[in-house]
């Protein structure tokens, strides 16, 4: 049997990391100092607005499951954060090979562009750049594969949402509605 603790993966062959679930106990794997200090400032974050819900006014209030919840968060987030700074820094793993890779991040990037752009460019134009750009750079395969996949992707998700569930999407650039009721006149008959 493999002992998964102490696995040594070699991530720049592949891209990913190591996430066997719990990982090395005896050692703080890179960024997981931050990231317990980013939980306990949102904890607090949450369990502050919780509070302005209805304050403390009884155990019935508005606001009284809310903050329970958001306090049983901050206090779990302290205690993790206390034992995981105790904790020695593990030797052989980096934060941008192991933990957050560089595609994780332009994949990021990616989202955050996305919904920059959605509103002025519209659903499809703004869904069809990203899709086309991810699955690019996650393939690494020919443009013929990637526009199939990206416009065969966007084309259901399109007829699922926009025509099954009516789904309103930012419209944007397209001209969607004339487009739509081109559509329908051209199959109805002129109706």
């Amino acid at each position: 049997m493999k002992d998964h603790l102490h696995h040594q993966h070699d991530a720049s062959l592949d891209g990913s990391s190591d996430a066997t679930p719990g990982g090395d106990a005896t050692h703080r794997r890179p960024g997981e100092r931050i990231f317990t200090a980013i939980l306990v400032l949102f904890s607090g974050a949450l369990l502050w607005n919780a509070y302005g819900i209805a304050g403390f006014d009884s155990l019935s209030s508005a606001g009284a499951v809310p903050m329970a919840t958001a306090a049983v968060m901050l206090v779990s987030a302290l205690v993790i954060g206390w034992k995981t700074a105790r904790l020695p820094k593990t030797e052989t793993e980096t934060l941008t090979g192991d933990i957050l890779p560089p595609l994780v991040l332009v994949l990021a990037v990616f989202l955050v562009l996305y919904g920059i752009v959605l509103e002025p460019l519209g659903f499809l134009p703004t869904s069809a750049l990203f899709l086309i750009a991810a699955i690019k750079l996650l393939s690494r395969r020919g443009w013929g594969f990637t526009l199939a996949v990206s416009l065969g992707t966007l084309a259901v998700i399109y007829l699922v949402f926009r025509i099954v569930f009516t789904v309103l999407m930012p419209a944007g650039i397209v001209p969607e509605a004339e487009i739509l009721q081109a559509v329908r006149t051209l199959i109805g008959g002129g109706k």
